[in-house]
C-alpha cells in the first residue's frame, strides 16, 4: 500500500535528520514538532462560536472545550493562546485568571 506523499515526506525527512533511528531521547520533542497546529480559519471560527454561546467572561476550558469539539484532538497551549488573541482583538471579554 502507498503512503500518500506527505507521509512520505516526512518519513524522508526524519530518515534523513535521524539515519541510525530516533533517539529516546528525541520522540517527545519530534512529536511536539509534528503536532497539528489549528489553521487561521480554525481560530476565527472556534471564536466566533465562543462568542455565539454568550458565555461571558471566556475562559481557557471555554477554549480548550471547543478546539476539542472541532479537532476532536487536545488543544495545545499554542492554540489556547492564538484563540484567545483573537477574541481579544475583536473586544470580546475574556478571564485572564482562568488558568484551567
Amino acid at each position: 500500500m502507498a503512503l500518500p506523499p506527505i507521509l512520505n515526506n516526512i518519513i524522508g525527512w526524519l530518515r534523513a535528520g535521524y539515519p541510525d533511528g530516533v533517539p529516546e531521547s528525541d520522540y517527545i520533542p519530534l512529536l511536539a514538532l509534528l503536532r497539528r497546529r489549528l489553521s487561521d480559519e480554525e481560530v476565527h471560527q472556534i471564536a466566533t462560536e465562543l462568542i455565539d454561546l454568550g458565555d461571558l467572561p471566556i475562559a481557557k476550558t471555554d477554549i480548550q472545550v471547543m478546539i476539542t469539539k472541532v479537532t476532536n484532538e487536545l488543544p495545545s497551549e499554542t492554540d489556547v493562546d492564538r484563540v484567545r488573541a483573537n477574541l481579544v482583538f475583536g473586544g470580546w471579554s475574556h478571564d485572564p485568571d482562568a488558568r484551567g
